[in-house]
């Protein structure tokens, strides 16, 4: 069926955040400075990966994939919304509306997905340490984010194809500053049960299977450290997954703390409500891409010590 008998909207105007007219300007600096540290700092952690010999190991290759992610992730909604913020030019065409929410589904599917695999990469690390190296084998690393990537794809191209399939009347506009699939559904003026049913399952397979493979993960290595607890077992083990438990502990715990409050709030409060879900976006979309690289800098002894390791190498190669 052709798109012109599926839907009579040729654009969105996207709303933007909650904020006065006077305060644009001091959010779009704040903003603008919160992405350029967001790519500023993955870059540097891709590159810093990349140079150093001693970090081309399984769980720097895994961060180096959730580094470009974040990028990725965070670039998909911050331009458009600061381009919003400057010019004030709210429309987003029906083709680039659907290409942001696709996009924007793929990169945090891959994000939730990458840090499962660097919660099980840290079970065989602490939990089988003397077959590690057998086990995460290269092949191995590449068919785990080749994985992550497929699943991904496959899951934000089932959403944005059902997405295409339903009608849009004239409501367009979107009290959000993205293209955010559950908001155009509720615009829809067609049967969207299907689409529901597909969040819903899809859901299952982006969300909850990684997050029950990092709980699995780390209650095994909980239950390791148990068996004989000794102040060097735990020291080795903080070192090892602090930094990536901090991480998921910053990602998933931000959702879930607004979503349980959300949740508990008056049901008939829509305008909290929507703040609220505004914040858990600008959270997961712009903070958490934005502290990751300081979270793996200041965390994890390799990272802090390699910018050093590059500068003295560059320093004896140049005599």
């Amino acid at each position: 069926m052709n798109r012109e008998n599926q839907s009579s909207v040729s654009e969105f105007l996207l709303l933007g955040l909650p904020i006065q007219p006077e305060q644009q300007g001091v959010f779009f600096v704040l903003f603008l400075g919160m992405y350029l540290t967001t790519v500023l700092g993955n870059l540097l952690i891709i590159l810093l990966i990349r140079l150093d010999s001693r970090l081309h190991t399984p769980m720097y290759f895994f961060l180096s994939n959730l580094a470009f992610t974040d990028i990725s992730f965070s670039s998909v909604t911050v331009p458009k919304m600061l381009r919003n913020m400057q010019t004030q030019h709210l429309p987003i065409s029906y083709p680039g509306c659907i290409s942001q929410m696709y996009f924007y589904l793929l990169f945090g599917c891959v994000d939730n997905i990458l840090l499962a695999v660097m919660a099980y990469d840290r079970y065989v690390a602490i939990c089988h340490p003397l077959h590690y190296t057998t086990i995460m084998k290269e092949d191995l690393c590449v068919l785990l984010v080749a994985g992550s990537w497929i699943l991904s794809c496959v899951s934000a191209l089932l959403h944005t194809l059902l997405l295409t399939q339903v009608s849009f009347c004239a409501d367009n506009i979107i009290p959000h500053f993205f293209c955010s699939l559950r908001i155009l559904l509720k615009l829809s003026c067609s049967n969207t049960s299907l689409n529901e049913l597909t969040i819903f399952t899809a859901g299952a397979v982006v969300v909850i299977f990684p997050l029950s493979g990092i709980l699995v993960s780390y209650g095994h290595i909980g239950a390791s450290i148990l068996k004989a607890p000794s102040t060097k077992g735990i020291c080795k083990a903080l070192s090892t997954c602090g930094s990536h438990l901090s991480v998921v502990s910053l990602f998933y715990g931000t959702i879930m703390a607004l979503y349980f409050s959300t949740s508990s709030g008056s049901s008939n409060d829509k305008d909290n409500s929507h703040d609220k879900d505004i914040i858990a976006s600008v959270m997961y979309t712009v903070v958490t891409p934005m502290l990751n690289p300081f979270i793996y800098s200041l965390r994890n002894r390799d990272m802090k010590g390699a910018p050093g390791g590059l500068f003295r190498k560059e320093i004896f190669f140049s005599k």
